[in-house]
């Protein structure tokens, strides 16, 4: 067998590309650690020798253990997710991000690609992930969806569509996003509303999720005026509003008190604000590392 110190140390040579692969998967930081603690798992009880590509097969054993949690999650779900349901973000300062934040945000995952992501049927998510996002060739994705490479291609194709047809390109200037997003708290606080409409694109839509906990505060907002007379309701929030990275884009931390109320990402293109994803469930709240934030 191969001396598990070594094998531990190649293994975590490999942890980060796993956890980005894991994370795009499954939306939350929690459970793609769980995958990549299974993929270890697995591989310290392998015989390592008879592994060629040792980076290939971690990616396939992740792969499968997220395919597994995907089809265990809908199992669970009477109905499909609610428009509603915002992933688990990666917030960070806005000075920028550290290194396994970088790995995990290397393609730019914003949170919006994410929601459109939980959409997909699992297959179809894998493969899009893999393919598309990491180069995977549909040879190897097909044996892990359990379908022919060809059908592996059309589970991709699929996804694709949708991921276009859904999910907007954000702008690549980050200072242009804060200007914009401040400029949405600035309305909203001042109880502007001309200016706030003016800061959303038309067809803008604003996701809420409260998970079980907060159920009163989740729902979906569509059309500019409807924001923003929903940011203009809660404007007394506004002075507690933290700058920060969410998945990479400019976003804030909602902390009256200190304390978490909600992480809310904006998408901003062409100028405007096409969409607001806010995570306000208390739970996965609590399980976000927010210590870098400071103050």
């Amino acid at each position: 067998m191969v001396d598990q110190d070594l094998l531990a140390e190649r293994f975590e040579e490999h942890r980060p590309h796993l956890r980005a692969v894991a994370y795009r998967m499954l939306g939350s930081l929690g459970d793609a650690d769980d995958a990549v603690q299974e993929a270890w798992l697995r591989l310290s009880r392998s015989d390592a020798r008879a592994v060629e590509n040792l980076g290939g097969w971690l990616t396939t054993v992740v792969a499968r253990v997220c395919l597994n949690t995907l089809r265990a999650r809908a199992a669970r779900r009477e109905e499909p997710l609610d428009d509603a349901h915002v992933p688990e973000p990666i917030v960070s300062r806005e000075d920028g991000v550290g290194p396994e934040q970088e790995a995990l945000l290397a393609d730019s995952v914003g949170l919006a690609l994410l929601v459109v992501l939980d959409t997909l049927a699992p297959a179809e998510r894998l493969a899009f992930v893999l393919h598309d996002m990491f180069a995977v060739p549909f040879d190897e994705i097909a044996p892990i969806v359990g379908r022919s490479p060809a059908a592996a291609r059309q589970l991709a194709s699929r996804a694709r569509r949708r991921v276009r047809g859904a999910a907007p390109e954000p702008d690549a200037d980050l200072a242009r996003q804060r200007e914009v997003v401040d400029a949405f708290f600035a309305a909203a606080r001042d109880g502007d509303f001309e200016s706030l409409v003016a800061v959303l694109d038309p067809d803008v839509v604003l996701r809420s999720d409260g998970g079980a906990l907060r159920p009163d505060v989740s729902g979906v907002v569509r059309g500019a005026r409807a924001v923003a007379e929903r940011a203009v309701t809660h404007a007394r929030l506004s002075p507690f509003v933290r700058p920060a990275l969410v998945n990479g884009a400019a976003g804030v931390v909602v902390a009256p008190g200190g304390r978490p109320f909600s992480v809310m990402a904006f998408t901003v293109a062409d100028g405007r604000i096409v969409e607001i994803d806010a995570l306000a469930d208390p739970e996965r709240l609590g399980r976000l590392d927010l210590t870098a934030l400071g103050d």
